[in-house]
């Protein structure tokens, strides 16, 4: 029996440019995305706004697996 996910849209708080359609597993804020749940990744793949420059991530390992921890406020989720 394989995870339940729901698709989320995260956005830049900024610009609003749409930077990742990710696949989330549980309810509440965005903390972290683990890069093997990023569905679609419209950014340049630098933690950056594609649009505006702005860092919304940094890379870190969590639970011995790749991830990007969002920094607060810089963006926002639909869906």
């Amino acid at each position: 029996m394989g995870k339940k996910f729901r698709t989320i849209k995260v956005y830049c708080q900024k610009c609003d440019t749409i930077l990742y359609e990710y696949h989330k597993d549980k309810p509440g804020h965005l903390l972290k995305c683990y890069q093997d749940r990023i569905k679609e990744d419209y950014t340049n793949g630098d933690l950056r706004c594609p649009n505006c420059g702005e860092e919304f991530a940094r890379e870190a390992v969590i639970h011995a697996k790749p991830a990007n921890k969002i920094i607060q406020n810089k963006v926002y989720i639909k869906g």
